[in-house]
Protein backbone atom coordinates (compact mmCIF):
# COMPACT_ATOMS: atom_id res chain seq x y z
CA UNK A 1 0.00 0.00 0.00
CA UNK A 2 1.98 3.23 -1.33
CA UNK A 3 2.05 5.97 1.55
CA UNK A 4 1.54 9.61 1.01
CA UNK A 5 5.02 11.64 0.80
CA UNK A 6 3.65 14.89 2.12
CA UNK A 7 6.86 16.55 1.59
CA UNK A 8 6.33 16.14 -2.19
CA UNK A 9 2.70 16.56 -3.06
CA UNK A 10 2.35 17.26 -6.61
CA UNK A 11 0.33 20.24 -8.10
CA UNK A 12 -0.61 18.47 -11.11
CA UNK A 13 -2.99 16.21 -9.56
CA UNK A 14 -4.84 14.86 -6.32
CA UNK A 15 -2.71 14.05 -3.30
CA UNK A 16 -4.34 11.03 -2.62
CA UNK A 17 -3.00 9.74 -6.05
CA UNK A 18 0.29 8.90 -7.56
CA UNK A 19 1.58 9.18 -10.88
CA UNK A 20 -0.99 6.36 -12.57
CA UNK A 21 -3.69 7.47 -10.50
CA UNK A 22 -3.89 4.69 -7.88
CA UNK A 23 -5.11 5.73 -4.78
CA UNK A 24 -2.03 6.58 -2.07
CA UNK A 25 -3.08 5.86 1.48
CA UNK A 26 -3.05 8.80 4.08
CA UNK A 27 -2.30 8.62 7.66
CA UNK A 28 -2.64 11.73 9.34
CA UNK A 29 -0.49 12.54 11.76
CA UNK A 30 -1.67 12.56 15.49
CA UNK A 31 -2.39 16.48 16.82
CA UNK A 32 -3.39 17.75 19.81
CA UNK A 33 -4.70 21.39 20.70
CA UNK A 34 -7.60 23.94 21.17
CA UNK A 35 -9.51 23.24 18.41
CA UNK A 36 -8.95 19.54 18.38
CA UNK A 37 -10.68 19.67 22.24
CA UNK A 38 -13.46 21.65 21.15
CA UNK A 39 -14.26 19.59 18.03
CA UNK A 40 -13.71 16.17 19.96
CA UNK A 41 -16.72 17.51 22.07
CA UNK A 42 -19.02 18.37 19.39
CA UNK A 43 -18.01 14.92 17.68
CA UNK A 44 -18.94 13.15 20.89
CA UNK A 45 -21.88 14.88 21.43
CA UNK A 46 -23.30 14.10 17.80
CA UNK A 47 -22.49 10.68 17.91
CA UNK A 48 -24.73 10.70 21.18
CA UNK A 49 -27.42 12.07 19.84
CA UNK A 50 -27.29 9.96 16.97
CA UNK A 51 -27.76 7.01 19.18
CA UNK A 52 -29.61 8.41 21.66
CA UNK A 53 -32.79 9.90 19.67
CA UNK A 54 -34.49 6.41 18.58
CA UNK A 55 -34.58 5.60 22.45
CA UNK A 56 -36.07 9.10 22.88
CA UNK A 57 -39.93 9.29 23.12
CA UNK A 58 -42.68 12.57 22.97
CA UNK A 59 -46.04 11.87 23.52
CA UNK A 60 -45.10 8.53 23.62
CA UNK A 61 -43.82 8.31 20.39
CA UNK A 62 -40.69 7.69 19.05
CA UNK A 63 -38.83 11.63 18.92
CA UNK A 64 -38.21 11.37 15.30
CA UNK A 65 -39.20 8.59 13.19
CA UNK A 66 -39.65 8.40 9.44
CA UNK A 67 -41.90 5.56 8.98
CA UNK A 68 -42.18 5.62 4.61
CA UNK A 69 -44.32 2.29 4.23
CA UNK A 70 -47.07 4.44 6.30
CA UNK A 71 -45.86 7.64 5.16
CA UNK A 72 -46.21 8.93 8.78
CA UNK A 73 -43.12 11.88 10.17
CA UNK A 74 -42.53 12.10 13.69
CA UNK A 75 -40.64 15.07 14.12
CA UNK A 76 -40.06 15.97 17.96
CA UNK A 77 -43.65 15.25 19.02
CA UNK A 78 -45.33 16.60 15.62
CA UNK A 79 -46.64 14.39 13.39
CA UNK A 80 -46.28 14.97 9.70
CA UNK A 81 -48.20 12.90 6.89
CA UNK A 82 -48.03 12.55 3.11
CA UNK A 83 -50.38 15.36 2.37
CA UNK A 84 -48.07 17.25 4.98
CA UNK A 85 -45.19 17.52 2.01
CA UNK A 86 -45.38 21.14 1.79
CA UNK A 87 -45.05 21.78 5.83
CA UNK A 88 -41.83 19.56 5.84
CA UNK A 89 -40.32 21.66 2.69
CA UNK A 90 -40.11 24.30 5.43
CA UNK A 91 -37.68 22.05 7.47
CA UNK A 92 -35.91 21.01 4.59
CA UNK A 93 -35.74 24.66 3.05
CA UNK A 94 -34.55 26.18 6.43
CA UNK A 95 -31.76 23.23 6.78
CA UNK A 96 -30.50 23.71 3.33
CA UNK A 97 -30.63 27.73 4.16
CA UNK A 98 -28.82 27.26 7.39
CA UNK A 99 -26.00 25.40 5.58
CA UNK A 100 -25.81 28.66 3.20
CA UNK A 101 -25.68 30.60 5.76
CA UNK A 102 -22.93 28.90 7.61
CA UNK A 103 -20.61 28.91 4.88
CA UNK A 104 -21.41 32.21 3.55
CA UNK A 105 -19.78 33.03 7.26
CA UNK A 106 -17.26 30.50 7.96
CA UNK A 107 -16.43 28.47 5.04
CA UNK A 108 -16.73 24.64 4.56
CA UNK A 109 -17.48 24.45 8.22
CA UNK A 110 -19.73 21.36 8.15
CA UNK A 111 -17.46 19.21 6.58
CA UNK A 112 -14.88 19.51 9.61
CA UNK A 113 -17.28 20.10 12.20
CA UNK A 114 -20.53 18.29 11.87
CA UNK A 115 -20.54 16.17 8.85
CA UNK A 116 -21.02 12.46 9.82
CA UNK A 117 -17.92 11.48 7.52
CA UNK A 118 -15.45 13.36 9.31
CA UNK A 119 -17.44 12.90 12.83
CA UNK A 120 -17.00 8.87 12.78
CA UNK A 121 -13.63 8.54 11.12
CA UNK A 122 -11.79 11.31 13.26
CA UNK A 123 -13.47 10.25 16.64
CA UNK A 124 -13.74 6.49 16.32
CA UNK A 125 -12.11 4.45 12.96
CA UNK A 126 -8.95 6.69 13.25
CA UNK A 127 -8.93 5.88 17.10
CA UNK A 128 -9.07 2.35 16.63
CA UNK A 129 -6.46 2.29 14.09
CA UNK A 130 -4.31 4.45 16.30
CA UNK A 131 -5.50 1.74 19.50
CA UNK A 132 -4.07 -1.59 17.51
CA UNK A 133 -1.56 -0.17 15.37
CA UNK A 134 -0.01 2.78 17.25
CA UNK A 135 1.19 6.50 15.89
CA UNK A 136 1.40 7.29 11.75
CA UNK A 137 5.03 5.88 11.89
CA UNK A 138 4.32 2.49 13.26
CA UNK A 139 1.50 2.45 11.04
CA UNK A 140 3.49 3.61 8.16
CA UNK A 141 6.13 1.32 8.76
CA UNK A 142 3.69 -1.43 10.01
CA UNK A 143 1.62 -1.62 5.85
CA UNK A 144 5.16 -1.86 4.41
CA UNK A 145 6.12 -4.62 6.13
CA UNK A 146 5.48 -8.26 4.68
CA UNK A 147 2.33 -9.86 5.71
CA UNK A 148 3.03 -12.45 8.56
CA UNK A 149 0.89 -14.09 11.30
CA UNK A 150 1.04 -10.66 13.48
CA UNK A 151 0.03 -8.62 10.75
CA UNK A 152 -3.20 -10.73 9.36
CA UNK A 153 -4.43 -10.99 13.22
CA UNK A 154 -3.84 -7.32 13.34
CA UNK A 155 -5.62 -6.29 10.14
CA UNK A 156 -8.37 -8.87 11.45
CA UNK A 157 -8.92 -7.25 14.35
CA UNK A 158 -9.26 -3.88 13.01
CA UNK A 159 -11.40 -4.63 9.97
CA UNK A 160 -13.78 -6.86 12.60
CA UNK A 161 -14.18 -4.04 14.92
CA UNK A 162 -14.78 -1.73 11.73
CA UNK A 163 -17.70 -4.61 10.84
CA UNK A 164 -19.12 -4.54 14.32
CA UNK A 165 -19.23 -0.62 14.37
CA UNK A 166 -20.67 -0.62 11.09
CA UNK A 167 -23.90 -2.76 11.92
CA UNK A 168 -24.58 -0.88 14.94
CA UNK A 169 -24.35 2.73 12.65
CA UNK A 170 -26.70 1.05 10.04
CA UNK A 171 -28.65 -0.62 12.59
CA UNK A 172 -29.11 2.68 14.38
CA UNK A 173 -30.30 4.13 10.82
CA UNK A 174 -32.70 1.42 10.03
CA UNK A 175 -34.35 2.36 13.56
CA UNK A 176 -35.23 6.24 12.38
CA UNK A 177 -37.32 4.28 9.32
CA UNK A 178 -39.24 1.52 11.45
CA UNK A 179 -39.08 2.24 14.86
CA UNK A 180 -36.57 0.39 17.66
CA UNK A 181 -39.54 -2.00 18.51
CA UNK A 182 -40.03 -2.79 15.10
CA UNK A 183 -36.08 -2.97 14.94
CA UNK A 184 -35.71 -5.67 18.11
CA UNK A 185 -38.37 -7.50 16.47
CA UNK A 186 -36.84 -7.86 13.30
CA UNK A 187 -33.15 -8.80 14.82
CA UNK A 188 -35.00 -11.74 16.77
CA UNK A 189 -36.86 -12.67 13.68
CA UNK A 190 -35.69 -15.05 10.84
CA UNK A 191 -34.56 -12.51 8.37
CA UNK A 192 -37.24 -14.06 5.84
CA UNK A 193 -39.92 -12.25 7.52
CA UNK A 194 -38.62 -8.45 7.35
CA UNK A 195 -37.14 -9.42 4.03
CA UNK A 196 -36.56 -6.15 2.35
CA UNK A 197 -35.42 -4.30 5.67
CA UNK A 198 -32.71 -6.90 5.63
CA UNK A 199 -31.02 -5.89 2.23
CA UNK A 200 -31.12 -2.60 3.17
CA UNK A 201 -29.81 -3.02 6.33
CA UNK A 202 -26.81 -5.21 5.05
CA UNK A 203 -26.20 -2.65 2.11
CA UNK A 204 -26.35 0.07 4.43
CA UNK A 205 -23.36 -1.28 6.43
CA UNK A 206 -21.43 -2.13 3.30
CA UNK A 207 -21.29 1.13 2.28
CA UNK A 208 -20.69 2.23 6.03
CA UNK A 209 -17.35 0.26 5.95
CA UNK A 210 -16.34 0.91 2.84
CA UNK A 211 -16.59 4.54 3.41
CA UNK A 212 -15.46 5.11 6.51
CA UNK A 213 -12.90 2.35 6.75
CA UNK A 214 -10.90 2.67 3.26
CA UNK A 215 -12.74 5.20 0.70
CA UNK A 216 -12.27 8.10 3.45
CA UNK A 217 -10.92 11.07 2.16
CA UNK A 218 -11.80 10.10 -1.65
CA UNK A 219 -15.47 10.60 -0.75
CA UNK A 220 -15.01 14.17 0.52
CA UNK A 221 -12.41 14.88 -2.64
CA UNK A 222 -14.53 13.16 -5.25
CA UNK A 223 -17.66 12.25 -5.02
CA UNK A 224 -19.58 14.86 -1.77
CA UNK A 225 -21.51 17.57 -4.02
CA UNK A 226 -21.14 20.10 -1.10
CA UNK A 227 -17.55 20.90 -2.04
CA UNK A 228 -18.32 21.54 -5.57
CA UNK A 229 -20.70 24.25 -4.81
CA UNK A 230 -18.94 26.05 -1.78
CA UNK A 231 -17.61 28.54 -3.56
CA UNK A 232 -20.65 29.97 -4.96
CA UNK A 233 -21.80 30.37 -1.43
CA UNK A 234 -18.79 31.98 -0.24
CA UNK A 235 -17.52 35.04 -0.72
CA UNK A 236 -13.92 36.99 -0.09
CA UNK A 237 -15.60 38.02 3.21
CA UNK A 238 -16.19 34.46 4.18
CA UNK A 239 -13.91 33.41 7.05
CA UNK A 240 -12.27 29.94 6.65
CA UNK A 241 -8.86 28.04 7.56
CA UNK A 242 -6.27 30.36 5.92
CA UNK A 243 -2.78 29.89 6.36
CA UNK A 244 -1.42 34.06 6.45
CA UNK A 245 1.25 34.28 3.70
CA UNK A 246 1.83 37.86 4.59
CA UNK A 247 3.65 36.76 7.82
CA UNK A 248 4.63 33.70 6.90
CA UNK A 249 6.59 34.17 3.76
CA UNK A 250 9.55 33.81 2.36
CA UNK A 251 10.00 30.28 4.08
CA UNK A 252 12.90 29.52 6.16
CA UNK A 253 14.75 28.62 8.63
CA UNK A 254 14.17 30.00 12.23
CA UNK A 255 18.12 32.02 12.10
CA UNK A 256 17.49 33.12 8.98
CA UNK A 257 16.10 37.15 9.79
CA UNK A 258 14.62 37.52 5.96
CA UNK A 259 12.59 34.74 6.47
CA UNK A 260 9.07 34.56 7.67
CA UNK A 261 7.85 32.49 10.13
CA UNK A 262 7.00 29.63 8.72
CA UNK A 263 10.06 27.25 8.92
CA UNK A 264 9.07 24.28 6.27
CA UNK A 265 8.25 22.14 8.89
CA UNK A 266 5.58 20.58 6.92
CA UNK A 267 3.37 19.97 9.96
CA UNK A 268 0.47 21.19 8.65
CA UNK A 269 0.52 18.93 5.81
CA UNK A 270 0.91 15.76 7.83
CA UNK A 271 -1.92 16.07 9.79
CA UNK A 272 -4.39 17.57 7.07
CA UNK A 273 -6.75 14.54 6.83
CA UNK A 274 -7.21 15.13 2.93
CA UNK A 275 -3.89 15.69 2.22
CA UNK A 276 -3.27 18.98 1.19
CA UNK A 277 -1.20 22.11 1.79
CA UNK A 278 -2.72 24.40 3.25
CA UNK A 279 -0.08 26.88 2.50
CA UNK A 280 -1.15 27.03 -1.48
CA UNK A 281 -4.43 28.84 -0.54
CA UNK A 282 -8.39 27.70 -0.51
CA UNK A 283 -8.36 24.26 -2.03
CA UNK A 284 -11.70 22.28 -2.86
CA UNK A 285 -10.24 19.67 -0.74
CA UNK A 286 -10.20 21.24 2.51
CA UNK A 287 -12.83 20.07 5.14
CA UNK A 288 -11.71 22.79 7.44
CA UNK A 289 -11.31 20.58 9.97
CA UNK A 290 -8.75 23.02 11.91
CA UNK A 291 -6.25 20.09 12.39
CA UNK A 292 -3.43 22.54 10.81
CA UNK A 293 -3.98 25.18 12.85
CA UNK A 294 -3.24 23.27 16.06
CA UNK A 295 -0.24 21.46 14.24
CA UNK A 296 0.92 24.64 13.20
CA UNK A 297 0.31 26.56 16.68
CA UNK A 298 1.81 24.04 18.30
CA UNK A 299 5.10 24.78 16.07
CA UNK A 300 4.98 29.14 16.48
CA UNK A 301 4.62 27.90 20.83
CA UNK A 302 8.14 26.14 20.28
CA UNK A 303 9.72 28.67 18.26
CA UNK A 304 8.58 31.73 20.51
CA UNK A 305 6.05 33.17 18.01
CA UNK A 306 3.01 34.23 18.04
CA UNK A 307 0.06 31.48 17.58
CA UNK A 308 -2.20 31.79 14.18
CA UNK A 309 -0.11 31.86 11.45
CA UNK A 310 -2.77 29.42 10.02
CA UNK A 311 -6.05 30.61 11.11
CA UNK A 312 -9.59 31.22 10.52
CA UNK A 313 -9.71 34.40 7.95
CA UNK A 314 -11.15 35.84 5.28
CA UNK A 315 -9.02 36.75 1.83
CA UNK A 316 -9.92 40.53 3.11
CA UNK A 317 -8.12 39.66 6.06
CA UNK A 318 -4.69 38.89 4.80
CA UNK A 319 -5.38 41.93 2.05
CA UNK A 320 -6.06 44.25 5.17
CA UNK A 321 -9.50 45.05 3.90
CA UNK A 322 -12.27 45.25 6.54
CA UNK A 323 -14.38 42.63 6.03
CA UNK A 324 -18.51 43.26 6.02
CA UNK A 325 -20.52 41.04 8.48
CA UNK A 326 -23.53 42.04 6.93
CA UNK A 327 -22.63 41.77 3.04
CA UNK A 328 -25.63 41.48 0.58
CA UNK A 329 -24.83 37.87 0.57
CA UNK A 330 -25.25 37.14 3.90
CA UNK A 331 -28.14 39.36 4.40
CA UNK A 332 -30.00 37.55 1.67
CA UNK A 333 -29.65 34.55 3.30
CA UNK A 334 -30.55 35.92 6.35
CA UNK A 335 -34.06 37.34 4.64
CA UNK A 336 -34.77 34.01 2.80
CA UNK A 337 -33.94 31.95 6.43
CA UNK A 338 -36.11 34.44 8.04
CA UNK A 339 -39.21 33.98 5.40
CA UNK A 340 -38.86 30.15 5.88
CA UNK A 341 -39.04 30.42 10.03
CA UNK A 342 -42.24 32.38 9.90
CA UNK A 343 -43.74 30.57 7.12
CA UNK A 344 -42.97 27.41 8.75
CA UNK A 345 -44.52 28.90 12.26
CA UNK A 346 -47.58 29.94 10.42
CA UNK A 347 -47.86 25.97 8.44
CA UNK A 348 -46.98 24.14 11.38
CA UNK A 349 -48.98 26.52 14.15
CA UNK A 350 -52.16 26.29 12.02
CA UNK A 351 -51.98 22.68 12.07
CA UNK A 352 -55.03 20.57 13.71
CA UNK A 353 -55.11 17.44 15.94
CA UNK A 354 -57.66 16.36 13.41
CA UNK A 355 -57.60 17.20 9.87
CA UNK A 356 -61.59 16.98 8.73
CA UNK A 357 -62.94 17.01 5.12
CA UNK A 358 -66.72 16.93 4.63
CA UNK A 359 -67.66 16.33 0.83
CA UNK A 360 -71.08 15.08 -1.03
CA UNK A 361 -71.40 11.13 -2.55
CA UNK A 362 -70.90 11.24 -5.79
CA UNK A 363 -74.50 9.48 -6.61
CA UNK A 364 -77.56 11.67 -7.08
CA UNK A 365 -77.81 14.90 -5.44
CA UNK A 366 -80.94 13.93 -3.16
CA UNK A 367 -83.47 11.44 -3.05
CA UNK A 368 -86.92 11.87 -1.96
CA UNK A 369 -88.05 8.81 0.29
CA UNK A 370 -91.53 8.68 2.12
CA UNK A 371 -92.37 7.63 5.90
CA UNK A 372 -95.59 7.37 7.05
CA UNK A 373 -97.37 9.04 4.43
CA UNK A 374 -94.83 11.73 4.60
CA UNK A 375 -92.57 12.63 1.96
CA UNK A 376 -88.26 13.78 3.05
CA UNK A 377 -85.55 14.74 1.11
CA UNK A 378 -82.58 13.03 1.64
CA UNK A 379 -78.53 14.19 1.19
CA UNK A 380 -75.92 12.39 1.55
CA UNK A 381 -72.48 13.49 2.67
CA UNK A 382 -69.36 11.88 3.86
CA UNK A 383 -66.95 12.99 6.60
CA UNK A 384 -63.16 11.83 6.42
CA UNK A 385 -61.14 12.31 9.04
CA UNK A 386 -57.23 12.06 9.49
CA UNK A 387 -56.11 11.91 13.18
CA UNK A 388 -52.56 13.78 13.41
CA UNK A 389 -51.91 14.02 17.26
CA UNK A 390 -50.68 11.25 20.03
CA UNK A 391 -54.19 10.05 21.18
CA UNK A 392 -57.07 8.46 19.85
CA UNK A 393 -60.64 10.92 19.28
CA UNK A 394 -64.10 9.73 19.69
CA UNK A 395 -66.48 11.70 17.77
CA UNK A 396 -69.90 12.88 16.70
CA UNK A 397 -71.64 15.05 14.13
CA UNK A 398 -74.57 17.34 14.89
CA UNK A 399 -76.29 19.72 12.88
CA UNK A 400 -76.69 23.63 14.52
CA UNK A 401 -79.81 25.14 14.73
CA UNK A 402 -81.19 24.06 11.10
CA UNK A 403 -84.03 26.78 9.53
CA UNK A 404 -85.71 23.82 7.65
CA UNK A 405 -85.67 21.90 10.92
CA UNK A 406 -83.06 19.68 9.29
CA UNK A 407 -82.21 16.21 11.14
CA UNK A 408 -78.48 14.47 10.81
CA UNK A 409 -78.77 10.61 10.71
CA UNK A 410 -75.05 9.27 11.24
CA UNK A 411 -75.07 5.37 11.39
CA UNK A 412 -72.76 5.42 13.76
CA UNK A 413 -73.50 6.36 17.18
CA UNK A 414 -69.60 7.37 17.29
CA UNK A 415 -66.57 7.66 15.22
CA UNK A 416 -63.55 6.62 16.61
CA UNK A 417 -60.12 7.30 14.92
CA UNK A 418 -57.03 6.09 16.00
CA UNK A 419 -53.57 7.98 16.35
CA UNK A 420 -52.23 8.40 12.77
CA UNK A 421 -54.82 6.69 11.43
CA UNK A 422 -57.45 7.82 8.58
CA UNK A 423 -61.29 7.28 9.29
CA UNK A 424 -64.11 8.10 6.25
CA UNK A 425 -67.93 7.48 7.39
CA UNK A 426 -70.92 8.28 5.38
CA UNK A 427 -73.91 10.61 6.99
CA UNK A 428 -77.42 11.85 5.93
CA UNK A 429 -79.28 15.28 6.30
CA UNK A 430 -82.69 14.81 6.22
CA UNK A 431 -85.44 17.77 5.47
CA UNK A 432 -88.91 17.77 5.02
CA UNK A 433 -90.00 17.77 1.11
CA UNK A 434 -92.68 20.64 2.07
CA UNK A 435 -89.66 22.93 2.99
CA UNK A 436 -88.69 23.22 -0.61
CA UNK A 437 -91.99 24.79 -1.41
CA UNK A 438 -91.14 27.34 1.02
CA UNK A 439 -87.48 27.99 1.20
CA UNK A 440 -85.21 28.37 -1.97
CA UNK A 441 -81.96 27.73 -0.81
CA UNK A 442 -81.73 25.53 2.59
CA UNK A 443 -78.07 25.45 3.94
CA UNK A 444 -77.16 23.73 7.42
CA UNK A 445 -74.18 23.96 9.61
CA UNK A 446 -72.48 20.22 10.64
CA UNK A 447 -70.45 20.27 13.70
CA UNK A 448 -68.04 17.43 14.17
CA UNK A 449 -67.37 17.22 17.89
CA UNK A 450 -65.51 15.62 20.39
CA UNK A 451 -67.98 13.16 22.28
CA UNK A 452 -66.55 13.30 25.62
CA UNK A 453 -65.04 17.26 25.94
CA UNK A 454 -67.51 18.48 23.59
CA UNK A 455 -64.95 20.52 21.31
CA UNK A 456 -66.07 21.81 17.87
CA UNK A 457 -63.40 20.31 15.90
CA UNK A 458 -65.02 20.99 12.52
CA UNK A 459 -68.17 23.10 11.34
CA UNK A 460 -69.19 23.22 7.52
CA UNK A 461 -71.64 24.87 5.81
CA UNK A 462 -73.87 22.60 3.38
CA UNK A 463 -76.33 23.71 1.08
CA UNK A 464 -79.73 21.12 0.93
CA UNK A 465 -80.29 19.89 -3.09
CA UNK A 466 -83.63 19.38 -3.46
CA UNK A 467 -87.03 20.34 -5.45
CA UNK A 468 -86.72 23.63 -5.17
CA UNK A 469 -89.56 25.63 -6.72
CA UNK A 470 -88.92 26.73 -10.35
CA UNK A 471 -88.30 30.57 -10.64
Amino acid sequence: MSQLDFRNLPEERLSTTDEHGDHVNIIPAEVSGYWKNKRRIMHIFLIFVLFALPWIEINGEQALLFNIPDRVFNFFGLIFFAHDAPKVFFILGGGALVLALVTALWGRVWCGWACPQTVFIETIFRGIETLLLGNRQKQVKFYKQEMNFKKLLLLSTKWGLFLFLSLIISHTLVAYFVGRENLFHMMSAPPAESWTVFVIMAFITGVILFDFGWFREQFCIIMCPYGRFQSVLMDESSKTVTYDYNRGEPRGKKSDPNAGDCVDCFKCVSVCPTGIDIRRGQQLECIACTRCIDACDEIMTKLNRPKGLIRYASINDLKKIPSKLLSPRIIGYGVLLLAIIVGATIAIGGRTDLAIHVTRTKNSPFQIVEEKGQKFVLNQFSVNIKNQSHKPHKLIARIQNSPAHAELIFPLQNLTVDTKKSQRAPFFIRTKAEAFNEMKDIRVKVEIIDYDSKVIYKTRELKIAGPYPQS
